[in-house]
């Protein structure tokens, strides 16, 4: 009783602490890698707040055409240390390939996770305020159109009714259910 006293609330600021940046870092990549509006303030804060370390890690990784991979090494490092630390506070240890694909897993949970409520967002947003443009609207259809175009290619033009954002959360909340739990699977077996 006495240890999970204390640590409970020590993992559960280290995962605060580290799932923001990491957030941070994972938005300003997306933003980046969808032609995101770098002036946009939203944008602007991101790129202040992610560039110190960003700026030491693309000395020694370079970038491969339109992906930032010091932004993905970056993030992928964080969640490796955030979830080393979490296990460890907990009393359990991973094997590196083990602890490697865990915070892979939950990397593509968040990924999932933001176009989720971007779509999300921009709906409701575009049924409140349609035609009205601020920075969060900005920042929320960036994110959202390269799922929503793949979509929109699919389904047909029902005389004005977008049913994409359906179908891509839909699409969104299956690939979830597809693709995390056999990395979970994995993560037990090579652990």
């Amino acid at each position: 009783m006495g240890s999970s006293y204390m640590t409970d609330p020590v993992i559960f600021l280290i995962d605060s602490l580290f799932s923001l940046y990491i957030l941070a870092a994972l938005l300003r990549f997306l933003l980046q890698w969808c032609g995101g509006d770098f002036y946009n303030p939203i944008s602007q804060f991101l790129v202040k707040i992610t560039h110190p370390p960003l700026k030491i890690l693309r000395r020694f990784v370079p970038s491969i055409g339109k992906i930032d991979t010091s932004s993905l090494v970056l993030i992928l490092s964080l969640q490796m240390v955030a979830d080393f630390s979490i296990l460890l506070l907990k009393g359990v240890t991973l094997n590196i390939g083990a602890l490697a694909i865990l915070s892979i897993t939950q990397l593509i949970s968040l990924l999932i996770n933001v176009f989720v409520f971007a779509i999300f967002a921009r709906a409701i947003l575009s049924w409140m305020n349609p035609g009205v443009f601020n920075a969060a609207a900005s920042i929320l259809a960036t994110l959202s159109e390269p799922v929503l175009g793949i979509c929109r290619k699919i389904i047909p033009n029902l005389g004005g009714i977008d049913l994409s954002p359906m179908a891509a959360l839909l699409l969104l909340q299956l690939a979830k259910m597809v693709v995390l739990p056999p990395l979970h699977e994995l993560v037990g077996l090579i652990s």
